[in-house]
């Protein structure tokens, strides 16, 4: 099952109907095969669906004089929301941290056929280029959507005036706003308010650095955290590459784990016969000051390039909490903890740098560089979206600090042809207050994301919470257009953005992007909120 945000790519209507003749047969077998998974799913998204069928009942009832593609446009809506909210309770994540029917759809564009669904055990490369099924859904949606099919053009700057504009002049928004709302089929705007101005965006800076980091490294890269030994000094030096999202726990749960590196170095050592080293660490791969301009503070750590869960003091994944003054040097600490219930003796851990003529003993890496976007976006994470700001100063030959990470952001961005002018990157997060960002900038990355043309950038749709489901987004739009939504939140003291996708009533994808300054936070979310749900339910052709 596919949801609304999957979309963005236009089929050619002589390519859907022969796709969808080829599928045909094979969607009779999936059918039985799903059919249990989904009668749980749908009894697990009852609850929600029931609370969405509520919030826009009263938006039905002011519809006077209904006309047939109303009705048809009303019926789609509805069932893309009851898709999403399926798609959400059955869960929608495969290993690697991107959605299946991405990868699906993906596939289905290269050759004929797609997925199996699980019933072609054989993964090898060589039946990799055979032709395979295709996806249940891929080539049935695009009819519903802002491409072939649609009755009803995008909406009208007209329209769509009337519709925000009383909106985003709410006072509670504060002195100053910006929006921009782009059909991400066209990439054409459709409305803008000072949506060249540039303003404090926030989080919303963490949708830059997803495209700048998958566009320097791709969304297969990985990062790697190494244990060797230097020649004839037994000096054992744990290599930090980068990766925040290393973990000490028992269950890694799919991340890189420091257990795991400590088994196999154990065992490489044993093998050589040694017993007890001189225990280094390696954190060189970063330059620069790793305290952020805003202080000790709960929502982010020192960015060092070796750290252990965050340098979390507690056992949090997500969100503020206590962190280690030193990240490095603690999970240098940790990995000499289990060393020593491993059998191997090390001394008390100190910086050092590997040499080229160090011996690799072992190494554990990171999830692909999707499934990092994806969890940065979905969980607003800071502790990613700094360290994907260096990776991305690092792959750009750039010094790798906060200066150096907002230098190769705007330029990878430059590169790409989006809008950067007024633009400044003082961090990969947006904790930040000196970084700009315009509305304009905001949607271009969102419809580059959903260009055919650059597959790698699919992470960055699919990683934006889901508005009532996932994420940052996981409280709000319960009365409104849960399952509809998906947007990258933003909030500082007196900052309030989003931005992210949403399909309106006539089945169109479109990327908005609102910005303001100078608002009390509660009353401004709700008014963007409000916002949102309006572009949701409007069909404004």
């Amino acid at each position: 099952m596919v949801v609304p945000e999957l979309r963005p790519w236009r089929a050619a209507k002589p390519h859907v109907t022969r796709v969808a003749g080829a599928v045909r047969p094979r969607l009779a077998r999936a059918a039985e095969a799903v059919r249990p998974r989904l009668a749980r799913a749908a009894t697990a998204a009852k609850p929600r669906v029931a609370r969405l069928a509520r919030a826009v009942s009263p938006q039905a009832a002011r519809m006077t004089r209904p006309k047939t593609w109303q009705y048809t446009a009303g019926a789609a809506t509805a069932g893309l929301a009851l898709a999403a909210a399926v798609v959400t309770a059955a869960g929608p994540w495969d290993s690697t941290g991107q959605r299946t029917a991405e990868r699906d759809r993906a596939a289905v564009q290269e050759r004929t056929g797609g997925a199996d669904h699980g019933r072609n055990s054989d993964t090898s490369d060589t039946a990799a280029g055979t032709p395979r099924p295709a996806p249940s859904a891929a080539s049935v949606l695009p009819g519903l959507g802002g491409g072939v099919g649609t009755a009803h053009g995008a909406p009208s700057a007209k329209a769509l005036a009337g519709l925000l504009g009383p909106l985003l002049d709410d006072p509670e928004l504060g002195a100053r706003r910006t929006a921009a709302v782009v059909d991400v089929a066209t990439g054409k705007q459709l409305y803008g308010e000072a949506a060249d101005q540039p303003l404090t965006p926030a989080s919303t800076t963490k949708i830059a650095t997803a495209v700048a980091v998958l566009t320097a490294l791709g969304p297969d890269h990985r990062l790697t955290t190494r244990a060797v030994l230097e020649p004839d000094t037994r000096e054992l030096v744990l290599v930090g590459g980068g990766d925040p999202t290393l973990t000490a726990r028992k269950d890694a749960d799919g991340w890189a784990g420091l257990r795991e590196l400590a088994d196999r170095t154990a065992k490489a050592l044993k093998k050589r016969d040694v017993r007890e080293v001189t225990l280094s660490y390696d954190k060189t791969l970063y330059a620069g000051p790793e305290l952020h301009p805003i202080g000790v503070n709960g929502n982010l750590a020192p960015v060092s390039a070796l750290m252990v869960d965050e340098a979390r003091t507690n056992d949090s994944t997500s969100g503020p909490a206590k962190r280690v003054e030193d990240p490095a040097q603690d999970a240098a600490a940790q990995f000499a903890e289990l060393l020593a219930d491993r059998g191997v003796k090390t001394t008390a851990p100190g910086p050092s740098k590997a040499t080229n003529r160090a011996e690799p003993l072992a190494e554990v890496t990171s999830p692909p560089m999707s499934a990092l976007v994806e969890r940065m976006l979905t969980n607003s994470d800071n502790d990613i979206a700094e360290h994907l700001a260096r990776q991305t100063a690092v792959a750009s030959g750039a010094r790798a600090d906060f200066d150096g990470a907002g230098k190769a952001i705007g330029d990878r961005l430059r590169k790409l042809g989006l809008p950067v002018a007024g633009a400044d990157f003082k961090d990969g997060s947006g904790l930040d207050r000196d970084d700009r960002l315009t509305a304009d900038l905001l949607t271009a990355l969102l419809a580059k994301a959903a260009d055919p043309a650059h597959p790698e950038l699919r992470p960055v749709l699919t990683g934006l919470p889901v508005a009532g489901f996932t994420g940052t987004l996981t409280t709000r739009y319960t009365d409104g257009a849960a399952g509809l939504v998906r947007a990258k939140t933003g909030t500082l003291n007196g900052v309030n953005t989003l931005a992210g996708t949403v399909v309106d009533q006539d089945g169109h994808l479109l990327a908005f992007a609102f910005l303001s300054t100078g608002a009390n936070t509660e009353a401004a979310r709700a008014t963007l909120d409000r916002t949102a749900t309006a572009l949701a339910s409007c069909g404004c052709a």
